[in-house]
């Protein structure tokens, strides 16, 4: 597991000795597209799918003759065929991100989410893309199925994960909000979607690619979330800033800390409800989790 408050591209790429490695078939034999998912188009494949009755322009290469003979009815064997899937990683390291009370930042865990599911679906033989959403810049890499790309894509999150420190200035919301547009653009219909984030910037933004996406994608969102997100430190007085504002609080106060929790809870409803409407699916990664699944 990374650990600390950032990361370089060295850790990212070490992440590939370490990624889940699923033994594939080789394009040959599995399709004349690469990849490592069956399609739900039947035909001449090579994978068996059913026997069903012959019906008239069926190959004869395929009747099942022990099914004819035994039910004394022309059966066909029927293949499916693999087609690729491309595989995109979204991932937030925007100033939201750039907080964590153990073990890591968020920012650090969204990048780790990330490198193992780029290396794990580069594993798989699936083209991999992906946009970094940073302070500043959003970073688009169009899918491909090299490791060099991949390469490219962990720089680019490096680099943004570096250049989050705590005087960076606010989330700029409408940028924000133009860096999802500009991932919106990237996909096309049949991708597989990873968007990695905390999901507390510009969450209309989110909630209009969510939907979006999810029409036409295979998606998966990922929330980074930090013990501190959703209850209060311990009981005593603290001083927090955000850059420019400074404040002091009691935190034994109770009804502070139920209020606190409660606005966790709503926006981890409202984040599920939004996943159960869309059909996607929900995955909550805490800063000090020992590990990290892996969704592809």
């Amino acid at each position: 597991m990374l650990t600390g408050a950032y990361v370089d591209l060295g850790d990212l790429l070490a992440l590939r000795t370490r990624c889940p490695h699923t033994k594939r078939q080789s394009a040959l034999r599995r399709g004349h597209l690469p990849g490592a998912r069956l399609s739900k188009l039947r035909g001449r494949g090579v994978d068996f799918s059913e026997v069903r009755l012959y019906q008239p322009g069926d190959d004869v290469r395929t009747i099942e003759w022990r099914v004819t003979a035994r039910k004394n009815k022309p059966h066909t064997k029927i293949f499916r065929e693999e087609r690729e899937r491309p595989v995109l990683v979204v991932v937030d390291q925007s100033q939201s991100l750039f907080f964590g009370s153990r073990v890591r930042l968020k920012s650090v865990a969204a990048a780790e989410c990330a490198a193992t599911a780029a290396w794990t679906a580069l594993a798989n033989n699936d083209r991999v893309g992906g946009a970094v959403v940073g302070n500043e810049r959003t970073c688009v890499h169009k899918p491909l199925r090299n490791a060099k790309a991949v390469t490219r894509l962990l720089a680019d999150l490096a680099a943004e994960n570096r250049a989050l420190h705590r005087h960076s200035r606010l989330d700029d919301q409408a940028r924000y909000a133009n860096g999802l547009m500009q991932v919106r653009r990237l996909v096309r219909t049949g991708f597989q979607v990873l968007l990695i984030s905390d999901f507390l910037t510009a969450l209309d933004a989110w909630r209009n690619t969510v939907e979006a996406l999810a029409r036409h994608n295979d998606l998966t969102l990922v929330r980074i979330a930090d013990r501190l997100d959703r209850e209060l430190p311990p009981n005593n007085r603290y001083a927090v800033t955000d850059g420019l504002a400074h404040r002091q609080f009691h935190s034994g106060n109770s009804n502070l800390r139920k209020i606190y929790a409660d606005r966790f809870e709503q926006s981890e409803w409202a984040l599920q409800a939004l996943c159960a409407a869309a059909a996607v699916r929900y995955v909550r990664v805490m800063t000090d989790d020992e590990g990290n699944e892996t969704w592809m």
